[in-house]
């Protein structure tokens, strides 16, 4: 009974002393938080609601048809899905490109910087120069195929015909007899008499395999003085007795210094335009 008593006198005094402050607290509760939920809650039937965007919608069927129009268009259309999907692989099979990013490899794998130039660089710059090397072929597709075509001057097959023209002519003179050859051997194909009877899914491997021989004998060029520098660093070292050292590591900088006092990147780029024009 007395810790009873004792409990009510507490709570009597702190309700004596805080009585106002408790009432002003309950009232702003109300004030400031129940009555805006419930005049929420009414009005929000009656609220106007935001416009909303309409989106497009967009339907996809397959069935069966009679139409051959409607199966040709279909046809024309996963054709031209797998040719958007492959046009890197055209891109690179087909121009100059091969020959250039193998070179640019090997000129930084020669000079021992590791990722210096980085890929993305060396990418750059080998579809720049591509465009570069490509512009007169893109000139006569340009105007002997795609503007015809757009102007409605000549048929679809007739600007493909026209527009492969040019890329053959630019292939052939790029290519050895000796690799179309060999295409021919494998494919067990009677040879042609002339060069445009030559199909052209043999002439573009043919076609690939001759960049990349070029392309290594101009790499075989640029590694010989890059081998001259480390040669002569490591003898230096291992006249000195410094056989812990890696000789890559002091002739590192004697290759760039070097590379930049020669010009290096312009006899590369001359060296491969040459190579184009031979």
């Amino acid at each position: 009974m007395a810790s009873r008593n004792r409990i009510r006198d507490v709570l009597a005094r702190v309700w004596t002393r805080h009585a106002p402050f408790l009432i002003s607290a309950g009232i702003a509760f109300v004030l400031l938080w129940v009555l805006p939920s419930l005049a929420l809650a009414q009005t929000a039937p009656n609220a106007p609601t935001a416009p909303t965007l309409p989106v497009p919608n967009i339907n996809l069927s397959m069935g069966q048809t009679n139409n051959p129009q409607q199966v040709v268009g279909a046809l024309q259309i996963l054709l031209l899905l797998t040719v958007l999907t492959l046009a890197p692989t055209l891109l690179v099979m087909t121009t100059s490109f091969t020959r250039i990013i193998v070179v640019l490899s090997f000129v930084r794998t020669a000079m021992g910087t590791q990722q210096t130039p980085p890929n993305q660089v060396l990418v750059g710059l080998a579809l720049l120069l591509t465009f570069f090397v490509m512009n007169p072929v893109i000139h006569q597709i340009n105007d002997n195929a795609v503007q015809p075509y757009l102007q409605k001057k000549i048929s679809q097959p007739v600007a493909l015909d026209r527009a492969a023209a040019p890329l053959r002519t630019f292939m052939f003179r790029q290519t050895r007899e000796k690799d179309i050859q060999l295409f021919y051997s494998i494919s067990k194909e009677p040879r042609p008499a002339q060069q445009k009877d030559v199909p052209t899914y043999l002439l573009v491997p043919a076609f690939v395999l001759s960049e990349l021989k070029t392309a290594f004998e101009i790499g075989f060029a640029i590694y010989i003085p890059f081998i001259i520098v480390d040669m002569v660093t490591a003898s230096i070292l291992l006249s000195m007795g410094m056989m812990m050292i890696p000789p890559i590591i002091i002739s590192l900088p004697f290759k760039v210094l070097i590379f930049i006092l020669v010009d290096g990147w312009d006899l590369v780029i001359s060296a491969l335009f040459q190579s184009f024009h031979q």
